[in-house]
């Protein structure tokens, strides 16, 4: 059977979703060892990575009983689905990619400013850093109730936000190219679910109307 045909349409579309269905699972995985050794503590952050992994083994196993029952309403919700997906994850991605250093200190002092203290003192600790910017009489009182290390060899502290800025940088030029790159997988699953499903099964019967 030459590529193109309904073996070789199956054969990609079950190796596709296999490899979701081992990043959904590897994404489940690094969430739970994560929480297991301490290196995360937030819930939320937890949560949300299960979360993304649990709908990614979902969307998977549905494609990949779809391919492989030829099930024409698992392959039509399938291919919506990853439609929806690929739009969301291609806008966030060139989001990630676009977004500038001032628009990165905009969202940085609006998230840190919303943290509880026990998370911004988690942070500081893990960075060794204290405060955010200099730019804030809050800053004086983040300094004086910092606890990280740096405080105690030296009067002064690097400050958290230069930190961030240097990481979160670094962090979404990765995520920016990383979902690009997932988006058009996205893509390819949509169309070869359209492709299979347009196509005949040569052992059923040929008078059969698909």
């Amino acid at each position: 059977m030459v590529c193109g045909g309904f073996a070789c349409s199956k054969n990609a579309l079950c190796a596709l979703n296999v490899v979701y269905m081992l990043v959904g699972l590897l994404l489940i995985g690094v969430a739970a060892w994560g929480k297991g050794l301490g290196l995360v503590s937030s819930i939320h952050i937890i949560g949300g990575v299960i979360a993304v992994g649990v709908f990614l083994l979902l969307i998977a196993v549905a494609g990949l009983v779809g391919a492989v029952n030829h099930h024409q309403v698992l392959l039509f919700f399938y291919m919506i689905i990853l439609g929806l997906v690929f739009i969301f994850q291609f806008g966030i991605s060139c989001s990630c990619l676009a977004i500038n250093r001032s628009k990165q200190t905009d969202v940085i002092n609006a998230s840190w400013w919303v943290m509880s203290n026990n998370t911004r003192d988690e942070l500081e600790r893990s960075f060794d850093c204290c405060g955010l910017f200099n730019l804030t009489t809050l800053y004086q009182q983040d300094f004086a109730f910092c606890t990280a290390i740096c405080k105690s060899r030296s009067s002064t502290c690097q400050m958290c936000g230069e930190k961030f800025l240097k990481h979160s940088d670094e962090a979404l030029k990765i995520l920016g190219g990383v979902g690009l790159f997932f988006s058009f997988t996205e893509i390819l699953g949509v169309w070869l679910a359209m492709r299979f499903r347009n196509q005949k099964d040569p052992r059923a019967n040929p008078s059969a109307f698909l």
